[in-house]
C-alpha cells in the first residue's frame, strides 16, 4: 500500500496537481513577539497574497484604552519580531497602521505591516494563520502559542461566558480556558488556535490572578441575569469571528459592512 501511494503521489506531482497537506500540530509559524505582549501574523480567510499583512494581539497590548474608545487607521510604525515554527526569530516586521483597536466589547486590535502576504512569504517562508469565521465551540482543544515566552499552552475551552468584566472593562461572549492553559503576563495578545482546523479563534487576553472581584488583573464573570462569579487562577480570552465580516477587498477595514459588530468610534 505505502508504494502504490508513492506511485500515485508521483503521478499526480507529474500533472501539476496540488493536495491539500493535513495539519500539522501547532507549532511557533506566523507568531510574533512585541515589546510587551504576544501576537499573530493573521490573515481573512478572503485574503489575497498582495494584500498586506496584518497582525492580531490586544487593544491593552497598544495602550490601556478607555472604556468607549475605538481606535481606526491611525499611523503606526511598531516592530514586531516574526518567529519560525521552533520559535527563534526570523525576522522583524514593521507596521504602517494601527488599523483598528479597542478594549470595548473585545479586547484586540490589528495592525497593518509595510509588506504582503506574498512578499513575507518569499522573504521568510512565513504563513499567516487564518482567523476563522465561526464561533469555536466549547469543549474543542485549542492551543494558546505565546511569541513573548515562546511557550505553548494546550487546553480546551471551557466555556463561553456571557461577560467578563475588569475594572471599568467589559468583554462579551468571552473564552474561558480549562486549567491547563495558566496564561501568565505576556501572554497577552496570543492567538488562540483551534487544534483542529489551525485557525485562529480568538486572542488571549486576561486571567483572575489573586481572587479580587471584578478589579484590574481580577476579572470577574457576569451571566445575563447579572449575577457576578469569581473563578480565581481562570484564564480568558475573546473571540475573533467577528472581526471577519469588518473587512472588505484588501484588508481594508469596513466598520459598516454587514455583519460587523465591533464597537465603533
Amino acid at each position: 500500500m505505502a508504494r502504490l501511494a508513492g506511485i500515485l503521489l508521483a503521478v499526480i506531482t507529474a500533472l501539476g496537481v496540488t493536495t491539500a497537506p493535513a495539519h500539522a500540530a501547532v507549532d511557533f509559524s506566523g507568531t510574533v513577539k512585541l515589546s510587551n505582549c504576544s501576537g499573530s501574523l493573521v490573515r481573512l480567510p478572503a485574503s489575497a497574497p498582495a494584500d498586506k499583512a496584518l497582525v492580531l494581539t490586544n487593544g491593552h497590548c497598544v495602550e490601556l484604552m478607555k472604556p468607549g474608545q475605538v481606535v481606526v487607521g491611525q499611523p503606526s510604525d511598531r516592530t514586531f519580531a516574526l518567529l519560525g515554527g521552533s520559535g527563534s526569530q526570523i525576522a522583524k516586521l514593521q507596521s504602517s497602521t494601527l488599523v483598528y483597536a479597542t478594549m470595548t466589547g473585545t479586547d484586540a486590535a490589528l495592525y497593518r505591516l509595510d509588506l504582503t502576504y506574498r512578499q513575507i512569504e518569499q522573504k521568510y517562508g512565513s504563513r499567516a494563520l487564518e482567523l476563522s469565521a465561526s464561533r469555536p465551540a466549547a469543549k474543542s482543544e485549542i492551543r494558546i502559542v505565546s511569541g513573548y515566552w515562546t511557550k505553548i499552552y494546550s487546553c480546551q475551552i471551557d466555556d463561553v461566558v456571557h461577560q467578563v468584566r475588569e475594572a471599568s472593562w467589559t468583554w462579551l461572549d468571552s473564552l474561558r480556558y480549562t486549567p491547563s492553559c495558566n496564561t501568565i503576563g505576556g501572554t497577552s495578545g496570543s492567538p488562540i488556535i483551534d487544534n483542529a482546523s489551525g485557525k485562529v479563534v480568538g486572542v488571549n487576553n486576561t486571567g483572575n490572578e489573586s481572587g479580587g472581584r471584578c478589579t484590574m488583573n481580577n476579572p470577574c464573570e457576569v451571566d445575563a441575569a447579572g449575577q457576578i462569579t469569581v473563578r480565581k487562577g481562570t484564564n480568558y480570552g475573546q473571540q475573533t469571528h467577528g472581526l471577519v465580516s469588518c473587512f472588505g477587498p484588501g484588508t481594508e477595514l469596513n466598520l459598516s459592512l454587514p455583519g460587523c459588530q465591533v464597537a465603533k468610534p
